[in-house]
């Protein structure tokens, strides 16, 4: 019988801190073989990467390390630094989730890999260090590798610097490949093209690899066997169409159902786990999910469950005392998660050609100057956005979806600058902004339109509290300090959040509750059109299913329309109702959801809809990916 080449033994982590002392993992325990896929999934804080930290023997002195790692028969947590450096890159490689941290801003990308190379062959020359390079980046999908060797890394894309790092861990044909969420900032083509990659490393190298993500979908492709961690311990472990088709831990089917679908026509609102993961200060012996489980028992509060095989399939092992009434997400006969109700409100259910025209955006075009020289003479210009038209009637979801650079937060830019466009024209409620020209009218257009960011910690100022945020808007136009101190209990009340908490700061608050403070402020001065700027980007799956359930509700309830720009087209055929495929400033797809998604006409939006994974492996690895070739479009550029 193959050995594993990976073995964790009850490995737990903890960090000392003010409030006490974090026991960040505990007690985790897995075999990985070689050649073989394991995903850990979990939100944030559930322990994953600080598991993979341990293994790699990167933690910080600082933290208390315990149980067994073993790689290749050896002991790992053992060695000191100098004896696992010389381990690291030869037997045990890593993929960190930024690639623009992991390399060195100042060395070339050939400098880097050739230390790579060399670190752990002393034996090898320049010259065959500096070839294998240049075949790494070959490899991975680098073209004109020879000249890119010479590059720095800020001469790189985002998807081109995680190639480069993909290129690094394989280059001394490690045994172990970690990869921490390497996809999670990466347009969705390009997360296709890395998960390709790391097959491919898998490949060339036979490695074992641990993908640590927060994506089911990207679980359902790749992972052999999966290890659900809640609260630094696993709940759940088995292969994954085991995970996938039979699902036993309330958690795990939770993460599940907050999951839009790309292939899904139906409208029904997500699974939103309610409240927050614990702290893990003094955890009581007691299921660290009984407060936020639909199904919890007196007696999941009495002691931790362990994590047993389930009946019938010893490869499934599930730490919940009602993993044996649970099949298929389903316990006695009802779903573990009731899906909320979201009836459509007097808007949704009128003829879209009946409705008011909030916004109509026609043959806007944006440009800027490319400047050369000392003197920064003007040589060309670039087309940022060319000759795109749309309108968003009341109650209604437009989505402009594409990669990053096509031009969608320029359009979104230019719409909320109410300047006058050099070519086209935007009309707000019928309007025109080249009418609005500062002073009273432009103030109350103002009104009319609100921007909710894609950061919600970065949108909220850190030194006011959350009554100032959003009674900020409030005080602008005007409203008595007894109606602004009324209407900020109104929007926490609307947004989900307890009025009582207004003195806080955004600190104290979850990345969910803070993505609400910015859609209650933005709902202040009651606006007729909301636009959205990757508002649950940043977010894990379970805030964000509830925050896209919110959005549903309040396009419900107070009939706004919104436009939502995204890269996700999972969330995007959720939420809209139609929507506009962007490629290099210009609509290259416009329709109906349903139509764009069940019958796209354009190669791009063939691309992008083929890229995106679906949390179901079943479904997953029987797709075909489509490849677009950019050269078929071309950039508008024209000389000065």
């Amino acid at each position: 019988m193959t050995e594993p080449v990976l073995s964790v033994r009850d490995l737990a982590v903890s960090f000392p801190s003010e409030a006490g002392r974090v026991d960040a993992v505990r007690g985790v325990s897995f075999d990985l073989l070689p050649g073989r896929s394991l995903g850990i999934v979990g939100e944030s804080g559930s322990g994953k990467s600080v598991t993979s930290l341990a293994i790699m023997g990167l933690l910080a002195e600082t933290a208390h390390v315990t149980g067994s790692v073993r790689f290749r028969g050896e002991e790992l947590l053992e060695k000191n630094d100098r004896q696992m450096s010389a381990i690291r890159g030869n037997g045990l490689a890593m993929i960190f989730q930024d690639p623009l941290t992991s390399l060195t801003p100042v060395y070339t990308i050939g400098d880097q890999l050739i230390e790579a190379l060399v670190t752990h062959d002393a034996g090898m020359s320049r010259r065959r260090a500096w070839d294998r390079a240049v075949e790494l980046l070959s490899l991975v999908g680098i073209s004109d590798p020879e000249r890119r060797m010479k590059a720095f890394p800020h001469e790189f894309s985002g998807g081109m610097r995680q190639r480069v790092v993909i290129a690094i861990a394989m280059a001394n044909n490690p045994k172990l490949i970690i990869a921490d969420e390497p996809t999670t900032a990466l347009d969705v083509t390009i997360q296709a093209q890395i998960l390709d990659l790391i097959r491919t490393a898998q490949r060339e190298t036979g490695a074992a690899v641990i993908m640590i993500t927060h994506d089911m979908g990207v679980v359902a492709n790749i992972a052999d066997d999966v290890l659900v961690m809640y609260a630094g311990k696993p709940i759940e472990q088995a292969p994954a169409l085991d995970l996938f088709d039979d699902t036993r831990m309330p958690y795990t089917i939770g993460l599940l159902g907050a999951i839009p679908r790309v292939d899904k026509r139906d409208k029904e609102p997500l699974v939103a786990i309610k409240g927050t993961p614990p702290l893990l200060i003094g955890l009581p012996d007691a299921c660290p999910f009984a407060d936020r489980c639909p199904v919890v028992l007196d007696a999941c509060r009495v002691r931790e469950p362990e994590l047993v095989a389930v009946t019938g399939s010893p490869d499934h092992r599930a730490a919940c005392i009602r993993a044996e009434e649970i099949r298929h997400g389903r316990i006695a006969d009802r779903p573990v998660y009731p899906v909320p109700e979201i009836r459509p409100g007097a808007l949704q259910l009128t003829p879209r050609a009946e409705r008011e025209t909030v916004l109509e955006v026609e043959s806007l075009s944006k440009s800027f100057p490319v400047l050369k020289g000392i003197l920064k003479r003007k040589v060309g210009e670039v087309r940022a956005i060319a000759d795109i038209s749309f309108d968003i009637k009341a109650g209604e979801t437009l989505a402009i979806v594409g990669e990053s650079g096509s031009g969608k937060t320029t359009t979104l830019l230019q719409i909320m600058d109410f300047a006058a466009p050099e070519d086209g024209d935007i009309r707000l409620l019928g309007t025109s902004v080249r009418d609005l020209r500062g002073g009273r009218r432009e103030r109350e257009a103002r009104r009319d339109i609100q921007i909710v960011f894609q950061d919600p910690m970065g949108a909220l100022d850190p030194r006011m509290t959350v009554f100032d945020i959003i009674a900020e808007p409030l005080r602008t136009i005007g409203t008595s300090k007894e109606r602004t101190h009324e209407r900020v209990d109104e929007l926490m009340g609307l947004v989900g959040l307890d009025p009582a908490h207004s003195d806080r700061f955004p600190q104290a608050f979850s990345g969910g509750q803070r993505q609400r403070i910015g859609i209650a402020r933005a709902l202040a001065t009651e606006p007729r059109l909301v636009v959205l700027d990757e508002p649950v980007s940043a977010l894990d799956v379970s805030i964000q299913a509830g925050v896209l359930n919110l959005l549903d509700e309040l396009k419900t309830r107070l009939g706004i329309s919104y436009l939502f720009v995204a890269h996700d087209l999972s969330v995007v055929r959720h939420l809209a109702d139609r929507v506009a495929v962007m490629y290099r400033g210009a609509f290259v797809e416009f329709g109906e959801v349903d139509d764009v998604f069940d019958r796209p006409q354009h190669p791009y939006t063939r691309a992008l809809l083929s890229a995106i994974p679906i949390p179901d492996p079943k479904v997953e690895r029987g797709r075909t990916r489509v490849a677009f070739d950019p050269s078929s479009i071309g950039r508008e550029h024209t000389s000065g």
